[in-house]
């Protein structure tokens, strides 16, 4: 990794922190940061880590001892893939590329509609599009709605019916794209155009992986550095 990508990952790994920060916010459940991670003293949300370094080298001991590790499901985010955890019970559960696409790369008109989601009603349409069935749709509440660095895109067929969304997180140097669904050629153009109108200074990162990973390298990002979730096998 060179020392710009090494920089994109430490920008990126904050940003999806203060993201996993928000969502805990929503839910009640507090956060903090530490010189060397972000970590939640109890269980997350869906799909949500415990914890996430936010370089390289952290110590494993130190943030384990930061999270719940006496109930079911502990997971950790490797921002750096360096981490070894499994002496305290973890395994891998996946393996990922952090992405990166520079700020003013012209982007092409998307054939959707789109608009960032402003109230509750919405947000609800968006995240049963999000959920496709799935049972998990009240995982976005309407507090999103009060984090004034989310925003919550969807883009629109015809008839009005949300096809493809995401979420954008603004930081001080970045903004991360999350939660992409729909068609990834419908999805992507229409995420990239949105985030160029909104955030017209800041390269977007993310982190994607398989068919999703070669979908956004399609649409202009690289790959800039692996990362790693460890999930807990068995209680502390």
């Amino acid at each position: 990794m060179t020392n710009q990508q090494q920089a994109l990952v430490r920008s990126a790994a904050r940003n999806n922190a203060e993201w996993c920060a928000v969502m805990c916010r929503t839910h009640e459940v507090g956060s903090g940061f530490g010189k060397e991670a972000w970590a939640a003293a109890r269980r997350t949300p869906l799909h949500y880590p415990d914890a996430v370094t936010l370089g390289p080298g952290a110590d494993p001991e130190a943030l384990v001892a930061r999270i719940d590790t006496a109930s079911p499901g502990a997971s950790v985010k490797d921002s750096f893939a360096d981490l070894d955890l499994t002496g305290a019970g973890f395994r891998v559960l996946f393996e990922a590329e952090w992405i990166h696409r520079p700020a003013g790369v012209p982007v092409a008109a998307p054939d959707l509609t789109w608009d960032a989601v402003r109230d509750p009603d919405a947000l609800r349409d968006w995240a049963r599009a999000w959920d496709g069935g799935g049972g998990n749709a009240d995982l976005f509440g309407p507090g999103l709605l009060d984090d004034p660095e989310t925003f919550v895109l969807a883009g629109r067929s015809a008839d009005g019916r949300v096809t493809v969304g995401a979420v954008a997180c603004r930081s001080s140097h970045v903004v991360g794209v999350s939660n992409v669904f729909g068609p990834p050629e419908a999805a992507w153009p229409l995420v990239l155009h949105a985030a160029c109108r909104l955030f017209p200074a800041l390269p977007v990162v993310g982190y994607e992986r398989g068919d999703d990973l070669a979908a956004a390298l399609r649409h202009g990002f690289e790959a800039v550095g692996p990362l790693r979730v460890w999930v807990q096998e068995r209680p502390a």
